[in-house]
């Protein structure tokens, strides 16, 4: 008896194009230990190498009415800025539990635009939300995220500065609009769509049931399984409702696009981008 010829092996022919370099952005705000395990469990789950960097503004650069010319005033910013560098590291190393898949890199220029250089050429951006409330909140400008993503077009996953973190991608939430963003955004996040236990669309559109179906036919491609949710027309509280539908649904990730545009060389943030992140509750993949 002939026997039936087995089905080819699909993730062979077709790969996930899964995260392999992954940058951890480094400062000296509160929540550096979560951001690191965050990186840990990425680094093992897509067998991924995770690079951390120490990304900081000079206290030269934030305050640079103190030195008045004083050398001994420009040295004290020398030593601060040495100190947060050491602090940082000392962090990553201790959180990292001297995980082989995460290294610590040191910045051959000003860490600050460094860490901005080095990001085009990573898969994934591991990034903190700002909390306004950290003193640690001015070693940053206030839009370095945004900047961040549009300048390198990178994907980012940002971290929440509170909450407990659960495993990333259980339950995955995708806010879906037939913009370039979103596409991109849901291209970064099939890693996660495919191992997700349950995946979630909500698209907030005037007539949302074609877009979602056009959607579910592409991840059905993809191997991934989407229960779809009309958000109704988009208004100005898209983002609050997302936050709202993600914390219902008991989600860990949330998927989306940046949106913005450039004014008098000032990143305008949309609406919904602009709420989550300032105030996510949870992990947001975001691309611009």
């Amino acid at each position: 008896m002939q026997r039936k010829a087995r089905p080819p092996d699909m993730s062979r022919i077709f790969p996930m194009r899964t995260p392999k370099s992954i940058l951890l952005h480094l400062d000296g705000s509160a929540r550096i230990a979560e951001r690191v395990q965050v990186a840990r469990h990425l680094a093992e789950t897509f067998d991924a190498q995770v690079t951390g960097l120490y990304g900081a503004m000079t206290s030269l650069a934030r305050y640079p009415l103190a030195v008045e010319g004083s050398a001994a005033a420009l040295a004290m910013m020398v030593e601060l800025d040495e100190e947060g560098r050491k602090a940082a590291k000392a962090a990553f190393l201790h959180a990292s539990a001297v995980s082989p898949r995460l290294k610590w890199s040191e910045s051959k220029s000003d860490a600050f635009w460094d860490f901005t250089r080095r990001a085009f050429y990573a898969d994934l951006v591991i990034l903190g939300q700002r909390n306004p409330d950290d003193p640690a909140a001015g070693e940053l400008p206030a839009d370095f995220v945004p900047n961040l993503l549009v300048d390198t077009g990178r994907p980012a996953l940002v971290v929440p500065y509170a909450g407990a973190l659960a495993p990333i991608g259980r339950t995955v939430l995708v806010a879906w609009k037939e913009t370039r963003e979103a596409a991109r955004a849901v291209s970064a996040a099939l890693p996660w769509l495919r191992l997700a236990g349950h995946v979630h669309v909500v698209c907030y559109d005037d007539e949302p049931a074609s877009a979602l179906h056009s959607l579910q036919e592409y991840l059905t491609a993809q191997g991934v399984a989407a229960t779809l949710h009309q958000g109704g027309p988009e208004h100005g509280k898209a983002g609050e409702n997302l936050l709202s539908q993600a914390a219902d649904l008991q989600a860990d990730l949330l998927v989306m696009g940046c949106y913005g545009h450039s004014r008098a060389r000032e990143w305008v943030l949309g609406g919904a981008t602009r709420t989550i992140l300032e105030s996510m509750t949870l992990p947001v993949l975001m691309v611009h």
